[in-house]
């Protein structure tokens, strides 16, 4: 390996270490309350080195829901790929989503719960180009997939795949949220969700 290729993974390095600690203290200590020299503190550098890889606080926010939208849309478009029949991509798809959130609750805490909302924070994660909005492609392509081969009756994508995203973003945040709540077994209740949802939308 050469010294500019060790260099440049020293840098993603040290880039997903800044992340990864950023993520804890949103979530431990809230946004608002830790600042970029926090951030530093906690791995051991000063702060101007953070402010080399983001320009502010709001940027590595940014940074982390990014991080976390590109694998969530990997796991939805390999679904996507891998399924031929719509209904068992789209449920699929709903599964993946919640699954997850829960495996990754610091995650979806971060981009889903915690989020704290700025001025033109919304037109940011909006960009048509940004990892969220491909999250939400996905889903909506896989409502109109059911549409067109007739599974679901014809009615408003744009409501329908939000409904959808609705559902499951409440049942993900109850289950991250509510922990001692005597919830019935997980996967059951999940699965009731969502085949309730697309039961509701057959054509």
């Amino acid at each position: 390996m050469g010294s500019k290729q060790r260099r440049e993974r020293e840098k993603e390095a040290l880039r997903q270490e800044i992340l990864d600690a950023a993520r804890e203290l949103f979530v431990n200590e809230g946004y608002e309350n830790v600042s970029m020299r926090r951030v530093a503190e906690k791995i051991e550098y000063s702060p101007t080195t953070i402010y080399l890889y983001f320009e502010d606080k709001a940027s590595l926010l940014y940074a982390i829901c990014e991080e976390t939208f590109a694998r969530l849309a990997k796991r939805m478009e390999a679904i996507t790929r891998d399924s031929d029949e719509p209904i068992a991509a789209l449920r699929a798809g709903c599964r993946a989503y919640v699954d997850f959130g829960l495996k990754n609750p610091n995650h979806y805490k971060v981009t889903f719960i915690n989020h704290p909302r700025h001025p033109g924070d919304d037109k940011r994660h909006l960009k048509e180009a940004s990892m969220g909005m491909k999250c939400y492609g996905n889903l909506r392509a896989g409502v109109e997939a059911c549409i067109k081969a007739n599974k679901f009756r014809q009615t408003d994508v744009e409501a329908v795949t939000q409904m959808i995203w609705a559902g499951g973003h409440g049942i993900t945040s109850l289950l991250i949220t509510m922990p001692t709540f005597p919830w019935v077994k997980k996967s059951k209740l999940i699965d009731l969700m969502i085949d309730s949802l697309i039961a509701g939308l057959r054509a």
